[in-house]
């Protein structure tokens, strides 16, 4: 079999991105902190919004699910766009739309226009998706893993920070001006962006109608990739269900507000420094182990968020036990996102914003359905409807597992059909 090229071989790409390599990965970080992070405002808010609209818990939460449905259709109509056309110019444009939609949602007056803004919020927020695969464009194979997990950093601190960041600036300003602080500083990123990043034209000619059809053949020949959204979609549904009933659980059973709800997102991200080790620890002992590893973190996390609300122990020891599972948490998602995403960027390098297209879309198709089924369980059954949901989408991700292809990589994580993927005229995505 012949080695893979990767994209630092190619003279351009040195033409492009300098001589080193390794030095735009922070700043990628950045970049999706700050777009992902817009996503993530209203989960601490949603009982200051349902009584700003006078409406119940259980409709505020749809706001979640509204922007994370928004976000699942950027991922499917937008992300592509990142192997279409000159990435510069259309990651500034997105940003400047996601600035358009914060302001959108500050001003919402009714719960339907609240909706309506928050779900164009989540499509461009998308923009992190088309930021997220540059990442592995700027290292060779053995380092793809390294360089994922540095953005992923950048990915998780903006989810969990945007929480804290809701939170306290609710409780000086409300949580209008939690999204009208935010649209400035998307507005003032998009011209950072436009000059720190380097031009970044598309690596095939390709037309966005054939690679919007491209994807449906991507999914259906490569069964690492399916297997990958299958866990994908099950894990950040398990995740979702915990922080969008977080608020709730805070309020009614410890009287605490969104300050404190936002400030868990703070404790949270703790897990994200372990994306750089979950991104070693693919390239040295290949992407199944760490999922494996992540997959039992993730279920002992919920057993202990479980086992702490039915456990009649002191307050501090609760708000103790909660943010150890919070860590938790946020420790065993992380190491599967990065997993996950080390191996689909192997598949095509050429193909890899359709690749996280196919992937994120149906990630936060899970994360939608997980925020609906939490909303609803908590109306119903409260935390322990919550945590039995969670653990349950967790059981499913498991058994997918379980079931795997145990041969689909070597032990360094690579692709054993790596090779075969780009030359197989079934697979070639500039001809689906």
């Amino acid at each position: 079999m012949p080695p893979i090229e990767t994209d630092t071989d190619d003279p351009s790409h040195r033409e492009v991105y300098g001589s080193s390599h390794h030095a735009p990965l922070p700043f990628l970080g950045l970049a999706c902190a700050v777009g992902v992070s817009s996503l993530y405002y209203n989960p601490p808010l949603l009982l200051e919004m349902a009584h700003t609209f006078h409406t119940t818990v259980g409709r505020a939460g749809f706001v979640a699910v509204a922007s994370q449905v928004g976000y699942a259709t950027g991922l499917l109509c937008c992300v592509p766009l990142g192997d279409v056309l000159e990435r510069r110019a259309l990651i500034v444009r997105m940003f400047a739309g996601v600035a358009v939609a914060l302001l959108l949602v500050a001003a919402a007056q009714n719960l339907t226009m609240l909706i309506i803004g928050s779900v164009l919020l989540g499509i461009f927020a998308s923009v992190t998706h088309i930021v997220l695969p540059i990442a592995p464009d700027l290292v060779g194979h053995e380092d793809r893993g390294r360089a994922i997990g540095i953005v992923m950093t950048g990915l998780l601190l903006g989810i969990l920070l945007a929480r804290t960041f809701a939170g306290w600036v609710s409780n000086l300003g409300g949580w209008r001006s939690v999204f009208l602080i935010a649209a400035i500083v998307n507005a003032a990123f998009a011209p950072l962006i436009w000059r720190y990043m380097p031009e970044l034209p598309p690596k095939q000619n390709l037309g966005y109608g054939s690679a919007m059809r491209s994807l449906w053949t991507l999914f259906r020949t490569q069964p690492l990739l399916r297997e990958s959204c299958a866990m994908g979609a099950l894990i950040f549904a398990s995740f979702s269900c915990f922080w969008t009933t977080l608020a709730f659980l805070l309020y009614s059973h410890y009287g605490l507000g969104a300050g404190i709800a936002g400030s868990f997102g703070l404790v949270g991200a703790a897990g994200a420094l372990v994306a750089p080790i979950a991104g070693k620890l693919s390239d040295k002992r290949g992407p199944r182990w760490v999922l494996s590893v992540g997959i039992t973190i993730l279920a002992s996390s919920y057993v202990l968020l479980w086992a702490e609300e039915a456990s009649p122990i002191p307050f501090g020891l609760h708000i103790a036990a909660l943010a150890l599972g919070v860590v938790t948490l946020d420790v065993g998602s992380q190491m599967m996102q990065v997993a996950n995403q080390t191996r689909i960027f192997g598949l095509d390098p050429s193909a890899r914003s359709r690749l996280n297209t196919v992937y994120m879309t149906i990630y936060f198709t899970g994360a939608a359905v997980g925020s609906a089924l939490a909303t609803v369980a908590w109306v119903h059954w409260k935390w322990n409807g919550v945590c039995g949901l969670a653990m349950a989408f967790i059981a499913l991700a498991a058994v997918r597992h379980i079931t795997g292809r145990r041969d689909a990589a070597d032990p360094t994580g690579r692709p054993r059909d790596e090779a075969e993927n780009r030359s197989n005229p079934e697979t070639s995505f500039l001809e689906a």
